[in-house]
């Protein structure tokens, strides 16, 4: 017989940095009726655009509401989480308890301990095929490089890409998609004292060639790029730096070639040598998962499936992150709170696992 659940969330009701803003709202979960669900969070976490969304600037944000019977108009952090079954109404046929499932939308907040949801909401997944952090994982990052690699162009085995930012969780996605799709890759990291251990790192995930942002630069590397394709022209190139980074990465590509931009870490603008547009017909373009997702929410349960195929068959490994664990049996609003604050201030992804 179900009882209530005390549950705990991550809220903000207003926007700044999210050391300053984020505080624990502690309610009750009531028993589901209907086409209701309970669900406990397994683990959620933290984004870049989660940070953003806590901080105001990002374009995609979460009504601010009372829902939750928070004093003021609040929203739950996060985008990206996994959730267990521990409760169903009469009418759920979807869903049995025990099953694991994420969110279907966007903008859900997945910074909480537990739930009340419909089943409509979530799409399951296969517990026996996956660990918690790909699952907790699998939205975003993967799901990213998946739709890059597999919508703009049409590229065949044998096809070559680059891209920058190769040692992001991004970048080591789209290696490791690439090599499952039998495509060729270049990924330029930036100069660091241990290079050769980062590049044999991307190397054992399956890239082709790494070279540095020195090399990307250098016009005379230009030659063996086009040594290593064997004159075949590149197809792809995905870009989540902007600069000068990306304008020499740019010149590398072929004739009628496509640019996505997922992403400006160097904070400059994307600048690109007028030539590329109206000698080699570059197409460059913007790519936003999250609004495929809403344009299209079919698109991403597919893409999640087809991500959740290459994790079945042992052709794609997850990117490590940081893990902060969660004891739910002795959790309080304070240990809560402090546990977010060390996930924030970890360097990397870090992933807040419920236990």
């Amino acid at each position: 017989m179900y009882s209530s659940i005390t549950a705990r969330a991550l809220v903000y009701d207003t926007y700044g940095e999210p050391k300053d803003v984020i505080s624990v709202h502690k309610h009750e979960v009531h028993a589901p009726q209907g086409n209701e669900i309970v669900l406990q969070t397994l683990a959620a976490p933290i984004n870049p655009s989660d940070i953003n969304q806590v901080q105001g600037v990002y374009p995609s944000r979460p009504e601010l509401t009372t829902e939750l019977g928070t004093d003021k108009p609040s929203a739950v952090g996060g985008n990206e989480g996994l959730f267990k079954i521990v409760a169903v109404g009469d009418q759920v046929s979807n869903f049995q308890i025990g099953d694991w499932c994420i969110p279907r939308g966007v903008n859900y907040g997945t910074w909480r301990t537990h739930l009340l949801s419909t089943q409509d909401k979530f799409q399951k997944l296969d517990s026996s095929a996956l660990t918690k952090t790909q699952a907790a994982t699998i939205a975003v990052n993967p799901c990213t490089a998946y739709q890059m690699l597999t919508m703009y162009a049409d590229l065949k085995k044998g096809d070559w890409f680059i891209q920058n930012g190769g040692n992001s969780q991004v970048g080591q996605y789209a290696i490791q998609i690439g090599k499952a799709l039998g495509l060729q890759s270049i990924s330029i990291v930036r100069d660091r004292p241990d290079i050769d251990e980062l590049k044999q790192q991307l190397y054992d995930l399956g890239a082709t060639k790494v070279i540095t942002e020195k090399e990307n630069a250098a016009r005379e590397f230009g030659k063996t790029v086009k040594e290593w394709t064997g004159g075949k022209p590149i197809r792809l190139g995905l870009n989540c730096v902007g600069g000068e980074n990306l304008t020499n990465m740019a010149r590398k590509l072929g004739q009628d070639a496509v640019l996505l931009t997922y992403g400006g870490m160097s904070m400059k603008p994307v600048t690109l040598p007028t030539t590329l547009f109206i000698f080699k017909n570059l197409t460059a373009k913007g790519f936003w998962i999250t609004e495929n997702g809403k344009r299209d929410p079919i698109l991403k349960e597919k893409t999640v499936e087809a991500v959740l195929d290459l994790y079945s068959k042992g052709l794609l490994k997850e990117v490590p992150v940081n893990q902060f664990k969660v004891d739910l049996e002795s959790l309080t609003c304070k240990k809560y709170l402090e546990t977010f604050h060390s996930a924030l201030q970890s360097h990397g992804k870090s992933l807040i696992v419920y236990e």
